[in-house]
């Protein structure tokens, strides 16, 4: 489907929270994005609707282009729960399209976190937190461990940490805020 900056909202953020949505970033001039289109549109074919892709010019929609940094076209976008969590520039092989959809496909980093954390029973207050959506207390939990900890502990309360930035985004403040703290914990 067709994006604009009027339907950016509907087709895309909102429709992002039902099923991952591919947004290619492309203009008509483009050679490389005319090679790339099909492939993504048969690699999006191919899973029956479990990912939808939507196609923004960005000729017609500049400021679409500029408030997601694009930068270089074609350009990539994969959205879930209404904002970006994967991203390629370029002309990649279908292989390359097929693994970046597969990923959409799978468990977001935080829905593996928690598996993860109730498969093995550690940390029960973070994995408590988690569950109760309040990310904020989580990272305060395990970045609390961080200057006690040691070798591989220390490296999976950094694993951790970092599974649940990559689950809010990098730009989502909690993410921001924590990152800087555990780098200065750990350096």
């Amino acid at each position: 489907m067709d994006v604009t900056e009027a339907t950016v909202p509907t087709d895309v953020l909102a429709r992002s929270h039902e099923v991952p949505v591919v947004v290619d970033f492309w203009a008509e001039w483009c050679g490389p994005c005319r090679a790339l289109t099909p492939v993504l549109e048969r690699e999006v074919a191919n899973r029956n609707g479990a990912v939808e892709l939507a196609k923004i010019d960005v000729d017609a929609n500049p400021a679409l282009a500029a408030e997601y940094g694009v930068r270089g076209i074609p350009a990539v976008k994969a959205f879930r729960n209404g904002r970006v969590v994967n991203e390629f520039v370029g002309v990649q092989s279908a292989p390359g399209v097929s693994a970046f959809i597969d990923t959409l496909l799978g468990p977001s980093p935080g829905e593996r976190l928690r598996d993860e954390l109730r498969a093995s029973g550690e940390q029960p207050e973070v994995l408590a937190a988690l569950e109760g959506g309040d990310h904020e207390r989580a990272l305060s939990l395990l970045l609390d461990q961080v200057d006690e900890a040691e070798g591989d502990e220390r490296d999976r309360l950094r694993e951790l940490m970092v599974a649940i930035f990559e689950d809010l985004g990098p730009e989502h403040p909690l993410s921001v805020r924590f990152r800087r703290q555990l780098a200065t914990a750990l350096y």
